[in-house]
């Protein structure tokens, strides 16, 4: 999970890459979830998952502020760019996951009270600085159709992840607060996926494992639920929602396997690991069918993030993950 310091590679360890802490982090709480019907295996691999989050979030934010030191104009560029712009996003999302990790695992400890707090205002703040891009002119970083990209959920419909330990903190009623900013914009973002695609197709291949993001806000949206005490039918309509979303991202698999391997494919974690957390969670209730898929849809999550981070390791062993975006492909007009 660690990436070389190098000069030459350094400037291209974008804020994307902390979709990784996210993905760890997610499973780690997912691990927690299985609790009931793993036992204490389950909770040891929660550990395992959690302190790998930890330790990817302290290397990527040491690497992430050497980058910033050494290559400002790269980061400047991150920040004016349509899309990667929303994946700053990641950053504090990280925080509020690492904080309910260890909620989930020891309590709600000062240092979770503490690491919650600043990730929940960051967010915030995050929410209101890619909203206000909105009302720019295009020519001065306004919305494009083209950045119009499942990645745009990050940003929004990351409010909701306070839910998932605000109440064990003593803060419930901010949590609900935020909650409702992800929840409002979120149905905004799914009309505008389908308005883009109409009108300029799908994103390119390259970020075709985005389409997962699409899983992540109702799965996180029906364990906050949960956790600010709504009914259970609503976190089961929302479980429904998200498995209409994974049925329907999995259409892209086999175009998105097509391409090399990089740091978007990271986006398939985190909505996995929130769906599986979301099915067992149900599965405590339901039992049976349900509580089985939330074994297997764990089981292939935590395939799908060990492949992840094997794919990654061997990425950066072989010098192609820290490397420029390659160019979009130009209509053979413009190219002639």
């Amino acid at each position: 999970m660690t990436a070389p310091a190098g000069g030459g590679t350094l400037r291209f360890l974008g804020p994307g890459w902390f979709a990784a802490v996210m993905g760890l982090s997610g499973l780690s709480l997912a691990w927690v979830r299985a609790e009931p019907v793993l036992g204490d295996a389950a909770i040891g691999a929660a550990l395992v998952c959690g302190a790998l989050a930890g330790l990817a979030f302290v290397v990527l934010a040491f690497l992430s502020v050497l980058r910033w030191l050494r290559h400002p104009e790269a980061v400047r560029e991150d920040v004016r760019h349509p899309v990667r712009h929303v994946f700053f996003a990641a950053i504090p999302i990280s925080v509020i996951l690492l904080a309910t990790v260890i909620v989930a695992l020891a309590g709600p400890l000062p240092v979770a009270r503490g690491l919650w707090m600043a990730g929940a205002a960051a967010q915030f703040g995050v929410t209101l600085w890619v909203m206000g891009r909105w009302l720019r002119p295009k020519p001065a970083g306004g919305v494009v159709w083209g950045g119009i990209t499942p990645a745009m959920l990050i940003p929004i419909v990351g409010n909701v992840v306070p839910a998932l330990a605000g109440p064990q903190l003593g803060m419930t009623l901010w949590a609900a607060a935020q909650f409702g900013v992800g929840v409002i914009f979120w149905p905004v973002l799914v009309t505008l996926f389908a308005v883009r695609i109409g009108l300029e197709g799908l994103w390119p291949q390259r970020l075709l494992p985005t389409t997962f993001i699409t899983v992540a806000p109702p799965a996180v949206i029906g364990l906050g639920l949960l956790q600010l005490g709504a009914p259970l039918l609503l976190a089961a309509a929302a479980w429904g929602v998200a498995l209409f979303f994974l049925g329907w991202s999995a259409t892209v698999v086999r175009p998105m396997r097509e391409q090399p391997f990089a740091i978007p494919f990271w986006a398939l974690s985190f909505p996995l690991a929130a769906f599986s957390a979301l099915t067992l969670r149900l599965g405590e209730q339901a039992g049976g069918l349900l509580q089985a898929a939330g074994v297997m849809a764990l089981a292939l999550t935590s395939l799908v993030i060990l492949t992840l981070a094997w794919s990654t390791l061997q990425g950066l062993r072989a010098g192609s993950l820290l490397v420029p975006e390659p160019a979009p492909p130009q209509p053979p007009a413009a190219a002639a």
